[in-house]
């Protein structure tokens, strides 16, 4: 602090003088303003006052010894007796050439004791010199505190590498005490596991560079080992030659378990502990390379377990979890140890075999599979069973790339779930074809819905009477090169892809423009059409606002709306299943449940459902005639439809004797090709018309369609 010309009025330090004499205060004042700002005081108590006030303390008092009322010793006394005082220097001043204010003084803790009268030189040098030594006394004292009371453990070494002292953190990290290691070399510390290189490395850079830093492992006194990460720093003398050596350093042991748990993850499934993706990734290039240096084959087992989803939906994700854990357990027991069992994610599992004659080997491994999960999982208290779809690719027979042998694989897996599970598939180029041909489909199925070529088809139904009741509405699809396109083709591709979002609200859209046009016209403002939503439409968080919206918009009766849901529609959720329902009954629009008996709906949750009507399954119409458990379920379904106040629908009626049966046992709405087959609205509104002039005995024999 030599010159502080150039610092701001607010960076300078401030000096408290303390003189009673004007005088001798301007001398001070004259001699520091340059360099220093400053405060006055003209008396001990003002002095005392001064230093109460907190906002900022002097950097440094220069105080009179002989002043009226309270001395300047007396001031000194009471400032060293004040904590926030305590550390502040304090220049003793005085016309007294007697040792006896000089040794109070400096008893007192003083810093300074000058004699007047003083030339500002003296005063400068003496000021400036007082202030560096106490910034020098604060450093040290912060160095001192920052080394005793660091977390982490600091060593210093002399020059030739002995230890000369160590911290508290050092001792509590390391079990040595200080008087074990003063004196030793480092080396004690080695746990052997730094190689010579390494030390030579460090040694190097530390010479060089003056600094180094790297993870090395020691030893405690206990023996037990630890990684640690240290920073090495050299404390050279003012010829420039080392004088010490500081290490500091922490144990790393949670960082290195952290980073070993983090890689592990980054790699593995952390449900079931199998590698994931990208370790199979890695694991199918390294298997690549080694049959083809081998002269091996390489087999891509693709996975997937049957009806795993009712088993998520119905029983919970815990029992679900459980299952996958165990499935991996059971997966692993199938193949050998250089063979590679990882989880793609939810219940997809790949397996990778090499060898000779892989074709052969694939096909024992994936029937030892098949077997073993098809066998009872004990999961808590109760039994689960499941099975497994395999699809099976080969390196390099059926691809090159691991892209296209996963492909290959997913692909021959879902040809084994279409056969209907529980079975192993190998690829092959049909499927590939099978593949493009389901893509192309898609991509037409897209534009179909540009280019208007679906239609409703609508399917009459009747009452007991053969008396219109209404219609069903079924999608068809019309395309240009191939026809009529089936809807067990199309339909399923448009859940899988996500169009049967835009294909069941063109649907709803269509039907209820159809509904408007039926309302102007005498014999069809009656009739109720009948609408399929797919669970994906109904569960859209929008699905209520797009039906009042077309509703409201062409202005129909929403009573002559029926909804038709599917009980799979139960496994979802529930309560928001209710709650969509409930909203949309409030709307006026009415439900039927589909294919009743044949999914998976709780009894439970039937009567808390707005129904208004239960739909029985063209399934168990089919064989009434012939087979009495077909004729039971009817019986009951009849029943509790009327205990629970629901109207019934049998679909799917073909001849007069199953139509007589559901009439004998209360059922009094029809569908089915008895009656009519789904049919263009020109040709329905025509038959609509024909069932009105038609006069129709009581058993309905008149009339035939």
């Amino acid at each position: 602090m030599m010159n502080d010309t150039n610092l701001t009025q607010h960076e300078k330090l401030l000096i408290l003088l303390v003189d009673d004499l004007p005088i001798n205060l301007h001398v001070l004042v004259s001699a520091l303003k340059t360099d220093f700002r400053l405060k006055t005081a003209t008396s001990g108590a003002s002095t005392l006052a001064l230093l109460k006030d907190q906002t900022e303390l002097p950097k440094l008092v220069i105080l009179d010894v002989k002043m009226p009322g309270m001395s300047g010793i007396e001031v000194l006394r009471r400032m060293r007796a004040d904590p926030n005082t305590l550390a502040i220097p304090v220049i003793l001043v005085s016309a007294d050439v007697s040792e006896q204010n000089e040794l109070a003084g400096l008893n007192l803790g003083a810093d300074e004791y000058l004699i007047k009268p003083i030339s500002k030189d003296t005063l400068i040098i003496r000021v400036r010199n007082l202030i560096r030594r106490n910034a020098e006394q604060s450093k040290l004292r912060l160095a001192g505190y920052v080394f005793n009371y660091s977390g982490e453990a600091i060593m210093i070494t002399d020059r030739n590498n002995h230890i000369v002292d160590v911290n508290a953190a050092f001792i509590k990290l390391t079990g040595y005490d200080k008087a074990d290691v003063l004196g030793s070399n480092p080396k004690l510390l080695s746990s052997g596991r730094t190689t010579e290189e390494e030390c030579r490395d460090m040694s190097e850079a530390i010479l060089k560079d003056g600094f180094w830093q790297g993870e090395m492992w020691d030893r405690r006194k206990d023996g037990s080992v630890y990684p640690k990460m240290m920073t090495v720093s050299v404390v050279r003398n003012r010829a420039g030659d080392i004088e010490f050596h500081l290490a500091n350093f922490v144990d790393i042991s949670r960082y290195k378990e952290s980073e070993e748990r983090i890689e592990h993850l980054a790699h593995h499934d952390p449900l079931t502990g199998l590698p994931n993706r990208l370790h199979l990734q890695i694991f199918l290039e390294q298997s690549m390379l080694i049959v083809t240096r081998m002269s091996e084959q390489l087999a891509v087992m693709f996975l997937d377990l049957d009806r795993f989803k009712n088993v998520n939906d119905t029983l919970g994700h815990s029992v679900g979890d459980a299952l996958l854990i165990q499935v991996a357990a059971r997966l692993k027991s199938c193949v050998r140890d250089y063979d590679a069992v990882a989880r793609l994610g939810g219940d997809e599992f790949v397996v990778i075999l090499r060898g000779h004659d892989i074709e052969s080997v694939a096909a024992i491994v994936a029937t030892k599979i098949n077997l073993h999960l098809s066998r009872p999982f004990l999961i808590g208290t109760g039994t689960l069973r499941t099975s497994t779809s395999i699809g099976i690719a080969l390196y390099p027979d059926n691809a090159d790339r691991i892209d296209d042998l996963m492909k290959n694989a997913d692909r021959a897996m879902y040809f084994a779930k279409s056969e209907g599970g529980n079975k192993f598939c190998f690829f092959s180029t049909a499927m590939n074809l099978h593949a493009h041909e389901k893509l192309k489909m898609e991509n037409q199925l897209y534009e179909a819905i540009e280019k208007q070529e679906l239609q409703l088809y609508y399917q009459i139904q009747v009452d007991n009477l053969y008396q219109p009741l209404g219609a069903e509405a079924l999608v068809r699809w019309l395309h240009p090169e191939r026809g009529q396109v089936p809807p067990m083709q199309f339909i399923p591709l448009a859940e899988e892809s996500g169009l049967i979002l835009s294909i069941g609200y063109w649907v709803l859209d269509t039907a209820c423009a159809q509904l408007k046009a039926w309302q102007n016209a005498t014999l069809t403002r009656d009739l109720i059409l009948a609408v399929n939503v797919s669970p994906k439409q109904f569960c859209q968080n929008d699905f209520i606002s797009q039906v009042r919206d077309v509703v409201q918009r062409h202005a129909i009766n929403p009573a002559l709306l029926k909804l038709e849901i599917t009980e799979s529609l139960m496994l979802i959720n529930i309560e928001a299943v209710i709650a969509t329902m409930t909203s949309l009954k409030a709307l006026g629009v009415q439900f039927s449940l589909d294919d009743f008996g044949t999914g998976y709906s709780c009894l439970q949750y039937l009567k808390r459902l707005p129904l208004d009507q239960l739909k029985i399954d063209y399934s168990f119409v089919r064989d009434i005639a012939t087979d009495s458990s077909d004729k039971a379920i009817i019986s009951t379904i009849i029943a509790m439809a009327q205990n629970l106040n629901l109207d019934v629908i049998a679909e799917g009626v073909e001849t007069e004797e199953q139509r007589s049966f559901l009439i004998n046992k209360g059922c009094t709405h029809f569908q089915g090709y008895l009656l009519g087959k789904p049919i263009p609205i020109d040709q329905f509104e025509e038959l609509v018309k024909q069932l009105n002039v038609t006069e129709v005995g009581a058993d309905g024999g008149e009339w035939l369609p």
